[in-house]
């Protein structure tokens, strides 16, 4: 291996579209992390996990 690794792939789900919004534009000022998706509630989580198979999920814990 070269000492070069993958960036961290997350995914980030928050009820609040313009914290979604905010936090896309903070990880992708990182180059060692890239948002794979995102999405709005809960019930949508396993779906996105499924689709985009993150690294991380970066969840907002208090959402309806």
């Amino acid at each position: 291996m070269d000492g070069v690794s993958a960036p961290v792939r997350v995914l980030v789900v928050d009820d609040d579209p313009l914290v979604r919004a905010g936090l896309a534009m903070i990880l992708d000022t990182t180059p060692d992390i890239t948002m794979v998706g995102e999405a709005a509630d809960g019930t949508e989580v396993a779906r996105a996990v499924d689709a985009h198979r993150p690294d991380v999920v970066l969840m907002d814990i208090r959402m309806p």
